[in-house]
């Protein structure tokens, strides 16, 4: 496997690049999938577009497709494949719907692909492109979270070099290439702390999705930035590094850092300490990973710390942000506790979003589906359909909870 950083993962450096790479963008209408293709749309000679694939969104799928000139788009929602098919007809690039067009997709021979369908409905597509035993830059952390262990195992299986994209683990890989795991002693990862950072509990209790998607520094989707706001997304990556670079949990810490520069620290066993600062644009990991083992021109904003002055940092507050002591408890627990974790979490943030449950219950809802569904979490999943069996499960649990703790919201 390929895994970059310790001498136990998955990064390793790859063959030289063919010209044009042959690569693939699995969750192309995202937030990653639009950085990755504006990259690749700024050195058009340097890479042939195999496959293109989103949510629902038919309409840009087809105009990204023709940019970029695809070979295939596929819409993963099957009711809009009529759409899909209209607006490439006559293009020559072949349209297709449903999970396993998306799994096909995923499988079409590529040097290099990226894995950004957000949630657990990017496990299956994105265990596809690792089994090419190329390269695949990872931005769906739900498949460290649901399913690391097997996850893992199939990157080694394969021989995959593995990269993350996540802008902390990049950061993390990018000061740890090549050192050996006893020689760290810790990983810190940066969190901005959202835009509740400075606020009350009592006044988190009614805060909206608007001003939770309104995060002070970076650009995201919908999920991650709700993620971002309840700390969640900082306990998920907590949980991706501890699989990601063979870690274990007492040697992995989370940093508030409201700026945003500084990414990731490593700690290192002679006191030396090496962090990677860039600005706030996930092009940078992105091309990172796209450039790997060299780099590439990216058309970001220049650090420039003379002007910024200054650079903070805070230690989380766990009972305003009680998440990261849930990754904690869950990565103690082991066995499905994760996936049972994120599977809540996936049904809590949709029922934030859609104005039925509070902010706080987020939280809430993930810890009381932990409680409840105690068998789920002793399992030891061996294979990917099990975890997606305790995936669906997990969600029966949380979606029963949900009225309950949507009273509570209302009698606040």
């Amino acid at each position: 496997m390929t895994v970059i950083a310790p001498q136990t993962t998955a990064f390793r450096p790859t063959a030289p690049k063919p010209r044009p790479r042959r690569i693939s963008v699995l969750g192309a209408t995202g937030s990653i999938g639009e950085s990755t293709l504006d990259l690749v749309g700024r050195d058009p000679s340097a890479y042939h577009v195999v496959a293109l694939t989103g949510c629902r969104n038919a309409k840009r799928l087809a105009e990204l497709a023709v940019k970029h000139r695809a070979e295939l788009a596929v819409v993963a929602d099957e009711a809009c494949y009529e759409e899909l098919r209209t607006r490439l007809a006559g293009s020559g690039i072949e349209a297709a719907a449903g999970a396993e067009a998306l799994i096909d997709a995923a499988s079409r021979p590529a040097d290099w692909v990226m894995a950004a369908i957000v949630g657990a409905a990017g496990l299956k597509p994105t265990l596809a492109a690792v089994r090419q035993g190329t390269c695949t830059a990872l931005a769906n952390k739900e498949c460290l979270v649901s399913a690391g262990r097997i996850f893992m195992r199939e990157v080694a299986r394969y021989e995959t070099t593995l990269l993350p994209v996540d802008s902390e683990h990049s950061a993390a890989l990018q000061v740890m290439t090549g050192a050996p795991v006893e020689m760290i002693e810790r990983i810190c990862l940066t969190a901005s702390g959202g835009p509740f950072r400075a606020w009350q509990r009592t006044d988190m209790a009614t805060a909206t999705p608007k001003q939770a998607l309104a995060h002070p520094n970076w650009s995201m989707g919908q999920k991650v930035t709700i993620d971002s706001a309840t700390l969640m997304n900082k306990a998920l990556e907590l949980i991706e590094a501890h699989h990601l670079f063979a870690i274990e949990p007492d040697r992995l810490e989370v940093l508030i850092h409201p700026q945003s520069i500084m990414h990731c620290l490593v700690y290192y066993r002679d006191g030396s300490v090496l962090a990677q600062m860039s600005c706030p644009d996930m092009r940078t990991p992105i091309a990172y990973s796209l450039a790997w083992p060299t780099r590439m021109q990216a058309p970001t904003t220049r650090l420039d710390l003379a002007n910024i002055g200054a650079l903070s940092f805070e230690a989380p507050d766990e009972t305003r942000f009680p998440a990261l002591r849930l990754a904690r408890e869950v990565l103690k627990a082991g066995g499905a506790a994760a996936t049972v974790l994120n599977a809540a979490n996936e049904v809590a943030v949709e029922a934030f979003l859609a104005g039925r449950l509070g902010f706080l219950a987020i939280a809430d809802v993930v810890e009381a589906t932990l409680d409840r569904a105690s068998q789920l979490v002793a399992l030891e999943p061996e294979s990917v359909e099990e975890i997606l069996a305790i995936d669906e499960e997990a969600r029966g649990v949380a979606r029963a909870l949900l009225p309950r703790f949507a009273q509570q919201d209302e009698a606040r």
